[in-house]
């Protein structure tokens, strides 16, 4: 009994980034930054399909009370479908774990592969009312997606419209005939050493962003020439490596200044600017105005 209640103070309550597609379709994201596990609940009723991708660390949806629990790690998905009864989210995310969620009404959905419905197991005409789920890998090419849909930067008026290409592209993806078939732009992309690399990559000048390697020193400790780092980066990350950075700790930056425990001088230092000016400059071309008026502006 003692456990448990140590288990619930270490929990905190989160709220999912929801996109609305479409009608009868609409994406939810979640990141997990914090060493604390994470509490989400979203009401979906017996009418939708759900399409799970856990791009980073874990997760668990409890059904019924607890009663039942099914897991959900890094580079897996997971797709929920029950007729019979409503499968509300109670989802139990791990600390510094990523989540995107795809949900769409059966009605919807079904249209997509109206002439094609046999292909889709849970659609054919014996399996319409049982429920279904399914467990899979993610791809590379839906990990190239699923980070686009996490690291979106682009200006906010276009957001709905760009998660409605992406998440129409994630379903295709999904369920393609034969992932051999998968044709990827970019196609050293189809060999996962090379992903875990670009990922190891992105993880090292997250981790050393205050005084982030060169180029050159980077492709050497991962592994790859220079010229397939840049490519597959951008390729996975929609961007370079040193802009990806630049965004990553611009948003560090605007985290620690609405903590309040920190004045810009501090901030800057944190994030690797080793003048007031430089930082001041980086992160108004970022948000748009300085630190002091973004600190200003929240209070």
């Amino acid at each position: 009994m003692q456990t448990e209640n140590n288990t619930q103070k270490s929990n905190a309550k989160g709220t999912f980034d929801e996109t609305f597609i479409e009608e009868g379709f609409f994406v939810l994201v979640h990141k997990n930054e914090n060493d604390m596990l994470q509490i989400l609940e979203r009401d979906i009723d017996s009418s939708y399909i759900q399409f799970h991708f856990c791009s980073k660390g874990s997760a668990d949806f409890v059904f019924n009370q607890g009663t039942y629990t099914l897991n959900i790690n890094e580079d897996t998905s997971l797709l929920l479908y029950n007729p019979q009864r409503d499968l509300p989210i109670h989802l139990e995310m791990k600390p510094h774990s990523w989540l995107v969620s795809l949900v769409i009404s059966i009605k919807k959905f079904h249209s997509l592969f109206s002439e094609d419905a046999n292909y889709v197991t849970f659609l054919t005409d014996d399996n319409r009312d049982k429920k279904y789920y399914k467990d899979g890998k993610i791809s590379p090419s839906m990990a190239v997606v699923l980070n686009q849909l996490m690291s979106f930067n682009l200006n906010n008026s276009i957001k709905s419209l760009y998660f409605k290409g992406k998440a129409y592209e994630l379903l295709s993806l999904f369920f393609n005939r034969s992932e051999d078939a998968d044709i990827e732009q970019c196609p050293f992309l189809v060999d996962e050493v090379n992903v875990a690399k670009l990922k190891k990559a992105k993880a090292i000048i997250i981790a050393n962003m205050s005084e982030p390697p060169t180029l050159q020193e980077l492709a050497d400790t991962i592994g790859l020439s220079l010229k397939k780092l840049k490519e597959g980066f951008k390729q996975i990350y929609g961007d370079t490596v040193y802009s990806f950075l630049f965004d990553y700790k611009m948003e560090v930056a605007r985290k620690l200044l609405e903590s309040g425990n920190h004045n810009v001088n501090e901030v800057g230092l944190k994030v690797g600017y080793s003048t007031s000016s430089h930082f001041i400059a980086a992160f108004k071309k970022k948000f748009g105005t300085t630190p002091k008026k973004y600190i200003m502006g929240g209070n």
